[in-house]
């Protein structure tokens, strides 16, 4: 059986004693978990002595978590069991160090996948750490400020007229995304605004291919424009979305959790909610400006093309 190792980790603001409590009571899972975020509808049940608890749903499968030992409020140890879509059992820990007043927190994970899966060890060990990060994020959000900034509508398939557009492709590691992504658009803009040229639509990004194992993206930022756009400059390109159907999920909240929502469309396809059309890149639309609302109100629909 391949062996997979995880390791991932946040500092949080906030004392030792509470960031322990908060992890330990199986209860406040839901709010924060990477996995239970992206099935609204599944069942999750917590037996009485606190020390358990297990899920099953559509889209995340079946399976529990149980306590094996812990030393409060500096670490804590658990024996995680996968019954669906396959059987396999992994060993969990969370460890807690006072960082002055802050706690830093380290979630880790050994394990082993079905031998079938041997060639996509370090593909799975990248897609764990960002679901570890993405949890340990909305962790760190829950425990500093009461509640996580990061809401999900399963808006499911619909019809989406195509559009051409302009913009920026470029390549670079997933921490340079929001930077790199500012950037461009403004050398988008500036191109529309010299051009004369009025956008159709509001901003989106194409995601032509994520690397979860070199840590990189490739992707296109446009604006959609009536019509064919004019010759445009070498650092720009110009193209077309297609008519399609998509299946679509809505994030409300700051850009930095969109991963919620691209994680969740990635397991509702897994889990044969929807079939992806690989023809077709998967993009997101960003349905409000940053510069006009509050981070929180950032609304964001993220399109999967389906068959």
């Amino acid at each position: 059986m391949p062996k997979i190792a995880i390791q991932k980790s946040v500092v949080i603001d906030a004392p030792i004693d509470r960031v322990f409590a908060v992890v330990r009571d199986f209860e406040q899972w839901p709010i924060w978990s990477p996995w239970l975020i992206a099935d609204p509808g599944g069942e999750v049940t917590f037996p009485e002595d606190g020390l358990s608890y297990s899920w099953e749903g559509e889209v995340t499968g079946a399976g529990g978590m149980e306590v094996l030992r812990e030393e409060a409020p500096e670490s804590i140890d658990y024996r995680l069991t996968f019954l669906k879509p396959w059987r396999s059992v992994a060993d969990v820990r969370f460890a807690f160090s006072e960082k002055g007043y802050q706690t830093e927190v380290v979630w880790s994970m050994d394990g082993s996948l079905p031998l079938f899966m041997y060639f996509f060890k370090k593909m799975m060990e990248g897609f764990i750490g960002m679901d570890y990060k993405r949890g340990l994020d909305m962790l760190k959000a829950y425990v500093e400020s009461g509640a996580v900034p990061s809401k999900l509508e399963f808006l499911g398939r619909s019809s989406l007229d195509g559009f051409n557009f302009v913009g920026v492709r470029t390549r670079c590691s997933m921490a340079e995304i929001g930077p790199s992504m500012g950037r461009e658009l403004g050398m988008v803009r500036d191109w529309l605004s010299t051009a004369g040229l009025e956008p159709a639509g509001v901003p989106f990004s194409i995601y032509h291919k994520w690397d979860v194992v070199r840590d990189s993206a490739d992707y296109t930022i446009g604006i959609p424009l009536k019509g064919l756009p004019p010759a445009v400059t070498k650092d720009l390109v110009s193209g077309s979305v297609p008519d399609c159907e998509v299946y679509r999920i809505k994030h409300t909240g700051p850009y930095r959790y969109l991963g919620n929502a691209w994680a969740s469309g990635i397991m509702h396809a897994r889990n044969k909610q929807f079939r992806q059309n690989r023809a077709v890149h998967p993009f997101e639309i960003y349905e409000n400006d940053p510069a006009e609302v509050p981070e929180g109100d950032l609304v964001t629909v993220v399109h999967f093309p389906a068959k």
